[in-house]
């Protein structure tokens, strides 16, 4: 019997390992950068989960398997709240799914016949997840299936989430370029990793499809990160002075640059390095643009950065999310652009 609880132990710590290696990645990844986001008492969900798994390796270590069966079963309760959440809301999170099937793995995995398991149905149902031995009154075996509803009602009561992402109320016009059959709109992220990767490859398409007419391009910013705001403050202050989409090019690059290294985090020192780099910029109330901003996010269901809808028709609406399907939606377009140009002079 040694050998079998030593590998469900061995297993458990791996998996544990594994729902660490996930929330690190999820904070680090570099596919998209998601609004999907949540809180238990003001501590980031992500935070939350390193250290239940870290409490899980630890009771695993010194073999408190009951223990070890509680947690899991309080992570399940909580689990099935996030799941819910997650389809009530029709976002979804492969990140944060993984994590949930990694704690009801490893609660099958240490799953224990209950001692209290007689013939009644109740008691079947009750017990059916296992139980455990509480200390006081002697000998009282707890069902985890109470410990499932303690999670679930814990979660219930504490968690804040978000799926959305929108600016605070703080004329100008809304940073859009062109005109024609198509619209693209561009949404995306100064501090953003994806984003600032595949900057490389979207400002020359951008460019080019701007260049070439038949296309309307809209920019807006995700306020993801907490920096994200006062970047685009002044990229609409640019905007604003700007003369045409060549100036609020160059102003993206700019910001994009400024945010990769990280080293502008207030308005004097930002201000001063555009002013640096001639950018000019104008001030003003951005109230009305951050209004369309939320329409705008709200109609599309944008919850990650980047991401690229393209509008072809009415009814022929395209979202593209991270870099390799950007990459290939763009293409797509400047394709659709130059045969509408061909046809055009025919």
């Amino acid at each position: 019997m040694e050998k079998p609880k030593a590998f469900r132990i061995f297993v458990t710590i791996i998996l544990a390992l594994t729902g660490i290696g996930l929330m690190v990645f999820y904070t680090l990844c570099d596919t998209s950068c998601s609004y999907l986001q949540g809180d238990i008492l003001g501590i980031d969900l992500k935070h939350i989960g390193i250290g239940y798994m870290l409490a899980i390796i630890i009771l695993s270590a010194v073999r408190q398997m009951a223990c070890v069966r509680t947690l899991l079963a309080l992570g399940i309760g909580v689990e099935i709240y996030l799941i819910f959440y997650q389809f009530t809301e029709e976002v979804f999170c492969p990140f944060c799914l993984s994590f949930a099937a990694i704690v009801i793995i490893a609660f099958a995995l240490n799953y224990e016949k209950p001692v209290v398991f007689k013939k009644s149905r109740l008691q079947q149902i009750v017990y059916g997840l296992g139980d455990i031995e509480i200390p006081v009154p002697a000998g009282t075996r707890i069902p985890l299936l109470l410990f499932v509803f303690f999670g679930y009602l814990f979660v219930c009561l504490t968690f804040s989430g978000s799926t959305t992402p929108a600016y605070a109320a703080e004329k100008t016009l809304v940073p859009s370029y062109g005109s024609g059959p198509y619209e693209l709109i561009v949404f995306t992220d100064y501090f953003c990793p994806p984003c600032q990767s595949v900057e490389a490859d979207v400002d020359p398409a951008l460019d080019d499809l701007l260049s070439r007419k038949g296309v309307k391009v809209t920019f807006v910013d995700l306020p993801i990160h907490k920096e994200t705001p006062l970047y685009t403050k002044y990229f609409l202050y640019a905007v604003k002075k700007g003369q045409g989409y060549k100036d609020a090019l160059h102003a993206r690059r700019v910001l994009f640059s400024l945010a990769k290294n990280k080293t502008i985090s207030d308005e004097a020192s930002l201000a001063k390095a555009l002013k640096e780099r001639s950018i000019a910029f104008e001030p003003y109330d951005l109230k009305p643009v951050y209004q369309v901003f939320n329409k705008l996010i709200q109609e599309h269901k944008v919850r990650s950065t980047p991401t690229c809808v393209v509008k072809y028709s009415r009814t022929d609406i395209r979202t593209y999310t991270g870099t390799f399907q950007i990459r290939n939606g763009l293409a797509m377009l400047q394709a659709a652009q130059k045969s509408a140009v061909k046809r055009k002079r025919r």
